[in-house]
């Protein structure tokens, strides 16, 4: 019988990645993220072996996960709603050894699946992980009725990426990197036009779900910072500057449904890329639009871009309409912030996409890697 279970939270992680929380997170970020729905995940251990770690997953499923004397995943439950407060078992999984340091994997064929029936159980307050208490004592992990949960969550931090230096990153001059030593230089990427008011941050070939910033209709000066060491060029940061006062403020690009609140320390919400480019261009073009046809794309931005010696390229409206000015991303796909220069009076005085291959968040003389 067990007498007490710590409890510690994270983010969901592989099976490859051990039975320990790789990035642990405070216990109120994912009760934050628990009142929001979102995804997150629970470790129940007895000092040091986990016995179980509970998925938090969207749209009101769980997953646990009961892991057997030598802390290998040995089971896997999955849990739909059934109703407003219960959880229904729909599989029952016995995981198996896949090789000589025991990754688990699922059995494809089915024959590692239990045929026992699933109990309900009641879908679990924040903080109440004794709804699974049984599924433990079926592992052999009994818990005492009145077992006592230890929280061992780490605390809150520092909070979200902040917009630390953003300016620095269009300074000329030299820069230690956790490359070595390199250089910024500014590179000069045309004219944006807006005519809607409204700009989008976006990989150009995926636009359905841009970041968009209010700023004047107009046109508008594009600046690249250029990363230059003994090995290559790269696009450390992209501006496109609408008042010539530095801004008085900034801050992180959000869309309306995303909350700050939600994100650990040093996270961002930011334009995901999957094409290793970027675009500044206006809001109302559409993904069925003439100009972003995938053949377009590739002759006159992607295949371009391609080249070292080419790091942004603008792609024309039609007549007077707004264009497109991309550039490739850092060093390929990923996520990246996108802050927002303010004005004293709150409008967009100039709006920044850094890949972060300087980031300026990071200590005098620390040049290891940095939170995103």
């Amino acid at each position: 019988m067990i007498d007490s279970l710590d409890v510690s939270y994270g983010d969901m992680w592989g099976s490859h990645q051990g039975p320990t929380h790789p990035d642990p997170m405070p216990s109120a970020l994912a009760a934050r993220r628990h009142a929001a729905g979102m995804p997150y995940a629970v470790l129940l251990s007895s000092g040091e072996r986990p016995l179980a770690l509970i998925e938090r997953w969207p749209r009101g499923r769980w997953r646990l996960y009961l892991f057997d004397d030598a802390s290998r995943r040995a089971r896997m439950i999955d849990f739909v709603p059934l109703g407003t407060d219960k959880l229904l078992g729909v599989r029952n999984t016995r995981l198996t050894s896949s090789d000589e340091q025991g990754d688990e994997a699922g059995s494809e064929s089915g024959e590692g699946r239990s045929r026992e029936r699933i109990p309900h159980c009641l879908v679990p307050e924040f903080g109440d992980w004794r709804v699974f208490a049984p599924f433990l004592a079926q592992q052999g992990h009994e818990p005492a009725a009145d077992a006592v949960l230890n929280d061992v969550s780490v605390e809150e931090g520092a909070g979200p990426l902040r917009p630390t230096g953003v300016e620095r990153l269009f300074v000329p001059g030299s820069r230690d990197t956790p490359d070595g030593p390199a250089a910024v230089e500014l590179g000069d990427a045309g004219m944006l036009r807006i005519t809607s008011g409204q700009l989008a941050v976006t990989d150009p070939g995926f636009v359905s779900n841009p970041r968009t910033v209010a700023v004047p209709p107009g046109e508008y000066p594009v600046t690249l910072s250029l990363l230059r060491t003994a090995r290559s060029v790269e696009v450390a940061a992209a501006r496109v500057t609408f008042h010539d006062a530095p801004p008085h403020a900034w801050e992180m690009a959000l869309r309306p449904d995303e909350d700050p609140g939600l994100l650990g320390e040093g996270e961002f919400y930011g334009v995901g890329v999957d094409s290793g480019t970027v675009a500044f261009m206006d809001a109302i073009r559409a993904v069925d639009d003439e100009m972003l046809d995938d053949e377009v794309l590739d002759e006159q931005v992607f295949v371009p871009l391609s080249f070292v010696d080419r790091p942004s390229v603008e792609l024309p409206g039609t007549g007077t309409g707004p264009n497109l000015v991309a550039f490739t991303a850092g060093r390929g796909d990923g996520s990246y912030p996108v802050w927002i220069g303010r004005t004293e009076d709150g409008q967009a005085a100039c709006v920044v996409v850094d890949f972060r291959l300087h980031p300026t968040d990071r200590k005098q003389g620390d040049t290891g890697p940095s939170p995103a």
